[in-house]
């Protein structure tokens, strides 16, 4: 029997919702839109030069900005030149408007000081890269890092340059600035200008920017401190934290209404606070050049820093000397090299005129020259002072490399302590033994009496004394004045002495007594000769004793 089966149409019509194909195909929408959503929020990929790597790990680090992370490191590679690392990171694209030209990154990690430990948070997220910018239109992909932190907001504080030829070891990058001895700021950077002069870059914060106009004044903590005040000497140490890591401090400004601070102005760093009032010369525009002083006299005195000095105010400073042998004069040449703020030579009756160009001219046409002085007779050191000489002809600039040649000059007046060796010398050519020998031969030959005899006794004691104050003295200063007193007062004793004897008894009382002092003024002078050679072959015996 035959069954009735049903029977089954195949269809040819394709459905595709009912297809096995629309899984996929939903699988690839719903991808397609994630890759959307993804490079929609994307940002942009910066590059960022570093010196080295100090703890970033690609796939890990994070670009902090206010201590939001809005960045990652993709990948850190060597650069070319292999001087750096290049840090390849990708950046939020919320973050876009802060990467422009004020844009600053930096490496932050763990760091331990005297003025205490920062970054400790990277103790348990990792090293990571900080960043300070402020928002702009002008968009940038590549920068170069700093070395150091720059998370200053220069709206609430304010930057200062410091100028100095010498840079104090004691300071560093982060050395703190006080004022009163309250924390102000502190050392930001460190650098070298093309003319050799350090520059460095403080940061005064908000509370205390105030008090700094063009008159203020920055100096160098000193590690001891010594003040005289009513007959005591009072010792001052600084804090270990001085010791340790510097410094600085600055004074107030004593105007009432202070300006604001220049573009280009800077403040001159001084070493210490008693170097403040040896420099009178205060300018917002110096010309700080460089100049070469050639000479073979003797400078084993000058050292470096040595100031350098125009009518008493100093102006400069010995940046470095140079020594080598001279085989034709068989002596030491030297190359001094030296900085000076030409600017004050400036005449402000003359606009046309820098103090650069005055001071050129007077080198070449009034005799300006440089010399070597001694800054103190005790010590003997040596400084460079600027003079005008009227016996030197005019001379043309010398140019050697980057430096001008100074033209020097040896001519200068003797010192104290020459003229006295010259006055001493003198002394001891004097016949004084011939005098006094020509007094006992007066008294001893004569038997007439003598008239006025209160007269010579009173001479002669005036005489002796001066003597014995002259042989007495501890220092040089007032020994001419004290010498020519003593010797015209023996001069007009002897005098008197031939204009009154007129004979006396040799067995009388009034012999006895002259001979008994002319024995004393004898004594004297035999002791103060020994005094003089002591002195001629020692100058310095009155101090140091002739041991």
């Amino acid at each position: 029997m035959a069954q009735n089966l049903p029977k089954i149409e195949e269809s040819t019509k394709f459905n595709f919702f009912t297809s096995i194909w629309i899984v996929p195909f939903i699988a690839l929408l719903i991808a397609g839109w994630l890759a959307y959503q993804y490079y929609r929020d994307l940002g942009p990929r910066i590059t960022i030069l570093f010196e080295k790597n100090e703890g970033l790990v690609a796939g890990q680090s994070y670009i902090k900005y206010r201590n939001v992370p809005i960045g990652k490191v993709e990948k850190i590679t060597l650069q070319q030149d292999g001087e750096g690392v290049v840090v390849t990171a990708r950046m939020d694209k919320d973050a876009t408007p802060y990467l422009n030209k004020s844009s600053k990154f930096w490496i932050v990690k763990p760091e331990f000081g005297l003025s205490g430990v920062s970054g400790l948070d990277t103790l348990l997220s990792g090293t990571y890269i900080g960043m300070y910018a402020k928002k702009s239109d002008e968009f940038m992909d590549n920068f170069v890092g700093l070395n150091h932190p720059f998370h200053k907001d220069t709206t609430k504080g304010e930057y200062i340059l410091l100028k100095t030829p010498q840079l104090e070891s004691s300071v560093k990058v982060g050395t703190p600035v006080y004022f009163k001895n309250i924390k102000a700021g502190q050392v930001e950077y460190i650098v070298l200008d093309a003319d050799k002069i350090v520059n460095v870059v403080v940061y005064i914060q908000e509370d205390y920017k105030e008090f700094i106009a063009e008159d203020s004044k920055f100096w160098v903590r000193s590690v001891l401190n010594a003040e005289y005040n009513n007959g005591t000497i009072d010792f001052n140490v600084a804090p270990l934290t001085d010791i340790l890591q510097g410094a600085i401090e600055f004074s107030a400004t004593q105007l009432k209404e202070p300006k604001e601070l220049p573009d280009s102005f800077y403040f001159s760093l001084y070493p210490n606070k008693s170097s403040i009032n040896t420099q009178h010369f205060v300018s917002s525009d110096k010309e700080i050049k460089v100049f070469k002083i050639h000479t073979k006299e003797p400078i084993s005195k000058l050292k470096v820093d040595a100031p350098i000095r125009f009518q008493g105010y100093k102006i400069g400073s010995v940046d470095s000397i140079n020594l080598q042998y001279d085989k034709s004069s068989k002596k030491m040449s030297s190359d001094i090299i030296l900085s000076m703020d030409t600017s004050v030579f400036v005449d402000p009756t003359d606009s046309n005129h820098s103090g650069y160009d005055n001071f050129t001219q007077a080198i070449v046409d009034e005799g300006l020259r440089a010399r070597l002085d001694t800054i103190d007779p005790l010590t003997g050191f040596l400084f460079i002072n600027l003079v005008f000489d009227t016996n030197v002809s005019k001379v043309s600039l010398q140019k050697e490399g980057n430096y001008i040649v100074l033209p020097m000059t040896t001519h200068r007046e003797k010192t104290i302590f020459e003229n006295a060796k010259s006055i001493v010398k003198k002394i001891n050519d004097l016949p004084l033994d011939e005098l006094v020998s020509s007094i006992n031969d007066v008294v001893k030959n004569t038997n007439k009496p003598i008239a006025h005899a209160d007269e010579l006794l009173l001479d002669l004691n005036k005489t002796i004394q001066n003597l014995n104050r002259f042989t007495s003295q501890k220092s040089f200063q007032k020994m001419p004045k004290r010498t020519d007193q003593a010797l015209k007062d023996l001069s007009r004793t002897l005098k008197t002495t031939q204009k009154v004897l007129k004979g006396y008894d040799s067995n009388s009382l009034l012999v006895k007594q002259i001979s008994q002092t002319l024995q004393v003024v004898t004594q004297t002078s035999k002791e103060m000769q020994e005094f003089l050679k002591m002195l001629n072959r020692k100058p310095n015996s009155l101090i140091f004793g002739d041991k």
